[in-house]
């Protein structure tokens, strides 16, 4: 076993938030930057896992991790990825040590809403494939652990675009007969007849792309739980019929490079999202008026209440120009770069390697 180095970007909904959870299709962009892991494999088993906040150690065992303390928040969607992955591994296995560059953040050191904990759970899922030599599909084990860290709730579409890169056209995928298996030792079993990840990332898309951070976050399993409420059976499958026919129109004029064809299907997308109640901050409502006002236009992305919007412009002009009024207004905004999927890389950045030295 070698030291492997690995990198992968985040996500941005740009349709079927809601809809993809109940049956619907979602389309999500794998955006930058980008972060990074390092993973060495031990002499022993003892397994390091470095973070920002430090260090969690444990031992490995053919049911998972016996960590040496409480594993702490910011280190739970890490831990339990290994967890699993040692489990559907299936034996004692080797120890290594694994370390995980932080994700960017905004002004006052916040969270951007660009998927921290599905592009974390992605890259550890890859490394512990890569550094036990496993067979396991890294991507539907990343979806299994983010789903059993965050208490079932979420799609997945998260983890599947910073899997897959570029705009990933995705289902939700059914993980309810691998989470049959978590404590029984069979999780490996399963995950070798697991049906394969129902997503495919779209070849081309020609559109510019911005995202504006509106200064808040928000509780997405409060959101979903609040929607689900709201609406009964007859009403979430009109929901989705609608959705899913304005994503596909997204697609379509993404694909095409047609902002014209793009704009009426970005506002109807937006104003299907404030039906499930008030969704819509004051501080998007402003970010949306300024791109309307430069020629260009948004929604929110994600669950809502918090976060922050994808924006679309017609041309650079209009996306610089945004940019600098978004900017002269307290937000924090930028061009959108699409990404690969988790990928090898050459080496990692050095302070990953010096945090897993030890």
């Amino acid at each position: 076993m070698a030291a492997r180095a690995l990198s992968a970007a985040g996500k941005l909904f740009l349709a079927g938030e809601y809809a993809v959870l109940w049956g619907g299709t979602a389309r999500v962009a794998c955006v930058g930057p980008r972060t990074h892991a390092w993973v060495r494999p031990r002499e022993d088993r003892h397994v390091a896992l470095h973070l920002a906040e430090g260090t969690l150690r444990g031992t490995c065992t053919p049911l998972g991790v016996a960590w040496d303390g409480e594993v702490a928040p910011p280190f739970l969607f890490a831990a339990r990825t290994v967890d699993l992955a040692l489990r559907a591994y299936g034996g004692e296995g080797p120890g290594f040590a694994l370390a995980l560059s932080p994700s960017p953040l905004g002004p006052g050191g916040r969270k951007l809403g660009l998927g921290s904990s599905a592009r974390a759970t992605v890259l550890v899922a890859e490394a512990c494939r890569a550094v036990l030599e496993a067979g396991f599909d890294a991507r539907v084990l990343a979806l299994l652990s983010h789903s059993v860290a965050q208490g079932g709730k979420g799609s997945g579409g998260d983890v599947a675009a910073s899997a897959l890169g570029g705009v990933v056209r995705y289902r939700r995928y059914p993980l309810e007969g691998l989470q049959a298996h978590l404590v029984d030792g069979r999780l490996g079993t399963a995950l070798a007849s697991a049906p394969p990840l129902e997503a495919r990332s779209l070849s081309s898309v020609q559109v510019r792309m911005l995202y504006a951070f509106a200064g808040d976050s928000a509780s997405t399993p409060v959101l979903i739980r609040r929607a689900e409420a709201t609406l009964d059976a007859d009403a979430r499958a009109a929901f989705v019929r609608e959705s899913d026919a304005l994503g596909h129109a997204l697609e379509d004029a993404l694909c095409a490079g047609d902002f014209a064809q793009l704009a009426p299907a970005v506002e109807g997308l937006q104003r299907l999202l404030c039906t499930l109640g008030p969704l819509e901050t004051d501080a998007m409502a402003r970010i949306l008026a300024l791109a309307r006002a430069h020629g260009c236009m948004g929604k929110m992305s994600g669950a809502g209440g918090g976060d922050g919007c994808v924006l679309f412009a017609p041309g650079d002009a209009e996306a610089a120009a945004l940019v600098d009024t978004l900017a002269a207004r307290g937000f924090h905004a930028f061009p959108l770069t699409l990404e690969e999927g988790v990928r090898g890389e050459g080496a990692p950045p050095e302070s990953l390697r010096a945090w897993a030295r030890d």
